[in-house]
């Protein structure tokens, strides 16, 4: 065996944002699949999430830990954010100990990536879990693959891609591989005892909506829906012990016939945790399922809906229109269920008049909370070439969608006014209750939240008050369009 001691590192720190809170709330399922996958051809394995890292946060005992106890780093890089200071952090790897970078992100700017991260030897293209075995048995690089790597005179060499492999044969995470549990942290409190968890009971997506590039890997490779069969999703959750468990699934209810009978298992084996997945408004057209779903434990469903503007939908290609938005979710009300919709501003030829719709739509069809997002065109998103030829249009650093009209300043203000006009003081005391109504949370676990609230505000005025712009912040809190 010729790799004593492995590392596997979730690089990303969580900030004192409310954002990074949630952020934070789940573990890296997919750097713990990659690590699952490596066991036994390394002596031993450490998985670090520097987000939960007290010790180990600190670069200069990070550092240390690598020289003394590693011989060979695996790195996950899945998003944009914070990726300058990832680089930063790897070029700081000790020389000689084989540095393996792998994720979404990675996958999608390898050149780049190998050009500013000079210490990177070698970076795995899309998923991992097979091309991290043929590395850490010491394979001859030419001879894997699904990697790019350094070769003669630092050149860059690009194997064949891999194919995607059938979910089934990939093991689940091995949690016991982790130092920490998840919560709900804030500003370093711990606001609500609960805890989290993800599965990932398939992968890809039936589906073809041009603004989405999850169910294509950044290779441009379509990841077609490939899902575990029902008793084994059932199996994993029973050996969970966090209370509340996401599906990480890009829509769980692709197969319905699959989703009642994960229902029916988790009823009949009597397991009792806190369910959260991703749908789409077809699910309305289920009531059967919808019942199963509610006794089954699912309590919150995340749904895209994009926009409320037919002519965009169309060229999202959402396959529905607003007034099939609206029909769902008269059905979805009378359901015990918190529902938390995405939508996209910014689109193009979307006017200011149309954005600043989004809330109003929100409130009108009865979502609980929302997300807004600004557009953002990934390197093979089907949008692309759309967006190029969009007259007055450009695609900046990072993938967003600006255009002269509206650039970057623009659509901060109208993301502002998006925020306050859907998130008033009424709709803030209306999500706890909401989180009461459906069991979510527990009226004691709500009371611990309020009772870290004063130790939350304290530490939120003193970050505000050391950075210097606390008066801002207090305007942006009580003045809509400051």
């Amino acid at each position: 065996m010729k790799y004593n001691h492995a590392l596997f590192l979730n690089p990303y720190v969580t900030g004192n944002s409310s954002r990074d809170g949630i952020r934070g709330l789940f573990p890296p399922t997919g750097l713990e699949y990659v690590a699952t996958s490596a066991k036994g051809l390394a002596e031993k394995i450490t998985l670090l999430d520097l987000r939960h890292e007290k010790d180990l946060s600190d670069i200069n005992k990070l550092l240390d830990f690598i020289s003394k106890e590693i011989d060979i780093i695996c790195v996950s890089i899945g998003w944009d954010r914070q990726l300058r200071e990832i680089c930063d952090l790897l070029n700081l790897m000790p020389l000689g100990v084989p540095l393996v970078v792998g994720g979404y992100k990675a996958t999608e700017i390898v050149e780049e990536l190998f050009e500013i991260c000079p210490t990177i030897d070698v970076i795995v293209r899309g998923e991992g879990e097979e091309t991290i075995k043929e590395i850490l048995e010491d394979r001859a690089f030419d001879d894997i693959s699904g990697i790019s790597y350094r070769g003669e005179d630092d050149r860059i060499i690009h194997n064949a891609n891999r194919p995607l492999p059938d979910v089934n044969i990939l093991l689940p995470p091995d949690r016991t591989l982790r130092r920490t549990d998840y919560h709900m942290e804030v500003n370093g409190v711990n606001v609500i005892s609960l805890s989290f968890d993800t599965i990932l009971s398939a992968r890809g997506c039936p589906y073809n909506c041009k603004f989405c590039t999850f169910s294509l890997n950044p290779l441009g490779q379509k990841r077609h829906y490939s899902a575990r069969s029902a008793e084994s999703v059932v199996g994993e959750i029973e050996k969970i012990d966090a209370d509340a468990v996401l599906f990480s699934d890009d829509n769980f209810f692709t197969d319905i016939k699959r989703a009642e009978r994960i229902c029916d298992l988790i009823i009949a084996r009597g397991i009792k945790k806190r369910l959260i997945a991703q749908a789409r408004i077809d699910i309305a057209k289920h009531p059967k399922l919808l019942e199963k779903i509610v006794k089954a434990g699912f309590k919150i469903l995340l749904i895209g809906i994009e926009s409320p503007h037919d002519r965009i939908l169309a060229q999202l290609n959402k396959g529905f229109d607003s007034a099939a938005v609206r029909e769902a979710f008269a059905v979805l009300r009378k359901y015990p269920i918190y529902y938390h919709g995405y939508f996209i501003y910014g689109n193009i030829g979307e006017t200011e008049e149309e954005m600043l719709y989004i809330p109003k739509f929100a409130k009108e069809i009865g979502v609980d909370s929302i997300t807004y997002s600004k557009l953002r065109i990934e390197k093979f998103s089907p949008l692309k070439q759309i967006a190029e030829k969009a007259s007055g249009y450009y695609i900046a650093e990072g993938g967003t969608l600006y255009s002269d009209k509206y650039g970057p300043a623009a659509m901060r203000r109208i993301g502002k006014k998006i925020k306050f006009s859907f998130f008033t003081p009424l709709k803030f005391l209306r999500i706890p209750i909401k989180f009461l109504k459906v069991r979510f949370f527990t009226f004691g676990e709500i009371m611990s939240f309020v009772a870290a609230a004063p130790l939350l505000l304290t530490n939120i005025i003193v970050r505000e008050v050391r950075k210097g712009r606390l008066g801002d912040s207090l305007r942006r809190i009580f003045i809509k369009n400051a």
